[in-house]
This record gives structure tokens, C-alpha cells and sequence, in this order.
């Protein structure tokens, strides 16, 4: 396992030790908690960029009637009948 320092605002400090406090943690479980979410959701994000990006490199898009369906779903879930 890896330790480092990283500075935060205080402000930031006091709020984290706050939660910490509330859910009867450490600070630094905490903290490792916020950053294991951030790189999963990062990593994820990034991952699904890449896929899209291969995707429109392939020229593989919706197409029209595709595009009016999913459209025409949130027209019509705002307008009901």
C-alpha cells in the first residue's frame, strides 16, 4: 500500500474530518475512500471516451431513425398524452 501527502484547503479539511467523524472513520480512510472513487470514475470515464472515440473513427453512428426514436422518447415523456 502507497502513502503520500496531499494538501487540501482548510476548509476542505474541517468538512472531510466533519464527514469522517459522522461515519465513525478516520481521516485517512476517508480520504482514500474519496480518491479510490474519483480514479474508479475517472478511469471509467476514460475508458468509455476511448470507446467512442474508436467508434467514430469507424464511422459507426446512429442513424437517423435511430437518433428520432431516442429523441422522440424524451419529447414524448415531456408531453404526455
Amino acid at each position: 500500500m502507497a502513502a503520500f501527502t496531499v494538501r487540501v484547503s482548510d476548509e476542505t479539511a474541517s468538512k472531510l474530518d466533519q464527514i469522517a467523524e459522522k461515519l465513525d472513520r478516520s481521516r485517512s480512510y476517508m480520504a482514500a475512500q474519496a480518491i479510490e472513487d474519483y480514479v474508479a470514475r475517472e478511469e471509467w470515464q476514460i475508458v468509455e471516451i476511448e470507446a467512442g472515440l474508436a467508434e467514430a473513427s469507424r464511422g459507426d453512428f446512429a442513424s437517423d431513425e435511430e437518433m428520432a426514436k431516442v429523441i422522440g422518447k424524451y419529447i414524448n415523456s415531456a408531453h404526455p398524452s
